[in-house]
């Protein structure tokens, strides 16, 4: 957490400094890609990794392992694909686990790069807002959410090597295998790269494709890391990487919603009373109106 706040921090300076151009010769793809309200992102950013500050620290503080649990672990009702992660020489897990920790924050910087693009370097403030959403978004799902180690509890691989020491074995923290956090957060930062990169550049046709896969390349590379730092299971980081893709798709998709173009009103007649919402597509389309008597509500 601490090290993805810091980058946030830096990324917000980089972009400052490198992203934007008064000088463009380049016509615009669009004039307004995303719709971001500032303060309503803002607040949504603030609130999440206020609420996330607790989380971690409640998430890292498990109760120990006992003894008792020490000897009925059991790797005999371990998948065959995670039971990879049990078979590993343990001796330089440390170091896999620093790597990994470092690795994370250039991950995180990388759509720095996008500000260097003409086009969009004149909304980088905005995107700026909607990536750190995002990130806080990734954050709150891992902590809060019931496929987390706040209701998880699945033992790390750390826990199932008798050549470790058996203080390293007991750690609370080892409960929290299920899913991968830094997983989750490389996928979410390129695949939200490799959305906003698509959105504005809408022509690309099959192009679309090779960013996609190419955003997909520093998570599995994370996976990798993590399993050889003995701290999650391949299913662990299988699963943070599709939720970290999948906010990191989601969160520009939903900003292309305007949400100006909808309104409310009430719906009067001598027969009936209810609500009229109407939601124009684009625009340039018509509105779509539905009313909604109040027996159908």
């Amino acid at each position: 957490m601490k090290n993805i706040f810091y980058s946030l921090i830096a990324l917000f300076f980089y972009v400052n400094a490198f992203g934007i151009s008064n000088d463009s010769t380049e016509v615009p793809v669009r004039t307004k890609v995303y719709h971001v309200n500032r303060g309503v992102v803002g607040a949504i950013t603030a609130a999440g990794l206020f609420s996330d500050y607790f989380a971690i620290g409640r998430i890292k503080n498990k109760p120990a392992l006992d003894s008792a649990e020490i000897a009925d672990l059991n790797t005999g009702i371990i998948n065959p694909i995670d039971r990879w992660a049990l078979n590993q020489n343990p001796a330089n897990y440390k170091k896999y686990a620093t790597i990994s920790d470092y690795a994370q924050i250039p991950i995180i910087l990388l759509p720095g790069l996008l500000a260097f693009n003409k086009n969009i370097s004149k909304d980088w403030f905005d995107i700026l807002l909607m990536y750190a959403e995002g990130h806080t978004i990734t954050f709150t799902f891992y902590n809060y959410s019931p496929l987390g180690p706040t209701f998880e509890n699945k033992y790390r691989p750390a826990t199932y090597y008798t050549q470790l020491p058996l203080i390293d074995r007991e750690s609370g923290n080892n409960r929290n295998s299920f899913y991968s956090g830094h997983t989750a957060s490389c996928a979410y930062s390129t695949f939200f790269m490799a959305k906003v990169w698509c959105d504005y550049h809408p022509d690309m046709g099959a192009e679309k494709y090779l960013w996609y896969t190419a955003a997909a390349v520093p998570p599995i590379a994370m996976g990798y890391l993590r399993v050889r730092a003995l701290a999650h299971f391949p299913s662990d980081d299988a699963v943070g990487f599709m939720l970290g893709a999948a906010v990191g798709i989601i969160i520009p998709e939903f900003h292309k919603l305007r949400t100006k173009n909808i309104s409310l009103g009430l719906l009067t007649s001598p027969d009936e009373t209810g609500l009229s919402i109407r939601w124009a597509l684009t625009p340039h389309e018509p509105a779509a109106v539905r009313n909604l008597a109040p027996g159908s509500m």
